[in-house]
């Protein structure tokens, strides 16, 4: 290819013709087109397996969880609904292994499902320790909902792979299983403050196309810097780490539709996700191949297309469930312990950017989660009597202890639903 044996021409050239640029931008193209008729080839979801763990999925008629947190409601309370299930893509490169663990212990939940992918940039002795780990936890095998992506792909930060990694990711677990209900992409950096009670607890109050994602149509200092510029990302064909390309052209925001910015990630519906993937509209693949190359595509992508679908602008609160503190830049700082009144009283599922092993991870565990390094956060399907590891026997998965966490987190959530602020923050145009 002959990218692979040209030097990258920087964003001030001027030497560059039209003709070339848009032979760079083929393989882009190409990419995009076979891309999206991978994602739309055979997505059916394959029901739950019969070797399960009886223990964790007994048979409920009416498939209710019951509640062992009920001091706020009455005993004639009517029952409660059901209990949804979220699907977790959590991703990392190299060195990433031990805090892909960590995390995967701190969210873990039988009635979830989780997906692993360490991208090129880790080494295939990573990919294959995390295997052996995986199928080595007990809970793992006999609720079999731990998997672990073999065939990685480059993830930049910056351009459209990250994207491609996001929705391939999506597409192996409705691949995996049809019982999720919403999609939730972490990074090794990320970590919850809540348990995975709390957060099923509360989401099973909720409609199951509800779509947390921060949003908004103010593009400002974006559009010169991030939009604009023409790039492409070497994520989407080589296979190993190249610096971006950028073309010397620039190009014109779209008129066909409104381009909304926001959160990389957040909590999806299924609905949602089965839209972009398998869905029968084109709008999916055109903004797809619109961002294919853009260096803000992550945070592009599901704020425009939920702001611009008919079917799902009135789906989207505008707040991903995320915590985040700023720089004096406006950007994202690693968090540590002086923010930890912060990251107790906020009301938020989960918080990022988090450094390797940072003492406030410690705190988390032993003030929020009650969780023990190597171990999983305990909730009300743990049933074993050893002080040290309840987790070593398992009942009903449906069965929720939600903390007192979870009225902080219910408590954020009625905010943003209450006031006509779920309306006027909802995908409007400034």
């Amino acid at each position: 290819m002959t990218l692979q044996t040209q030097s990258p021409t920087t964003p001030t050239s001027t030497s560059t013709s039209t003709s070339t640029t848009f032979h760079y931008l083929l393989p882009t193209l190409l990419f995009s087109l076979l891309f999206i008729l991978f994602l739309s080839s055979s997505l059916s979801p394959s029901p739950l397996s019969l070797s399960h763990d009886p223990l964790l999925f007994p048979s409920h008629p009416n498939h209710n969880h019951p509640l062992l947190f009920l001091s706020h409601r009455s005993p004639s309370s009517s029952t409660p609904p059901p209990s949804p299930s979220l699907a977790y893509l959590i991703s990392g490169s190299k060195g990433d292994s031990g805090r892909i663990l960590r995390l995967l212990f701190a969210v873990y939940h039988p009635m979830n499902h989780y997906l692993i992918h360490l991208d090129l940039g880790a080494e295939d002795s990573d990919r294959d320790e995390m295997v052996r780990v995986v199928m080595g936890v007990r809970v793992f095998k006999a609720a079999q909902n731990v998997n672990v992506v073999g065939k990685a792909g480059l993830c930049y930060e910056d351009g459209a792979s990250a994207v491609s990694c996001v929705l391939h990711g999506a597409s192996v677990l409705l691949r995996l299983s049809g019982r999720w209900d919403w999609f939730v992409h972490l990074s090794a950096s990320h970590y919850p403050l809540i348990t995975q009670d709390d957060l099923l607890h509360i989401l099973s109050y909720l409609p199951k196309d509800v779509n947390f994602v921060n949003h908004t149509s103010y593009i400002g200092w974006r559009e010169s810097r991030r939009l604009k510029p023409i790039v492409v990302d070497p994520g989407l064909y080589l296979s190993e780490i190249n610096p971006m390309f950028y073309a010397s052209q620039k190009r014109e925001l779209p008129d066909a539709y409104q381009l909304f910015t926001g959160s990389a990630s957040g909590i999806l519906s299924r609905n949602l996700l089965e839209f972009c993937i398998v869905g029968t509209e084109n709008f999916p693949r055109t903004l797809l191949m619109y961002l294919s190359n853009s260096l803000s595509a992550q945070s592009l992508y599901f704020p425009t297309l939920i702001c611009n679908s008919k079917q799902f602008r009135r789906t989207i609160i505008n707040h991903n469930l995320q915590h985040a503190a700023l720089d004096d830049k406006q950007e994202p700082r690693p968090l540590n312990s002086s923010d930890i009144d912060d990251l107790f009283n906020t009301g938020a599922a989960f918080a990022s950017p988090f450094l390797p092993d940072d003492p406030v991870l410690d705190l988390i565990d032993q003030k929020i989660l009650g969780r023990d390094p190597g171990k999983p956060t305990p909730g009300g399907w743990c049933v074993g009597e050893s002080e040290d590891d309840i987790c070593s026997d398992w009942g009903d998965a449906e069965v929720l202890r939600p903390s007192p966490a979870a009225r902080k987190l219910e408590r954020s959530i009625v905010k943003l639903l209450s006031d006509g602020a779920y309306k006027s923050h909802q995908c409007v145009v400034e």
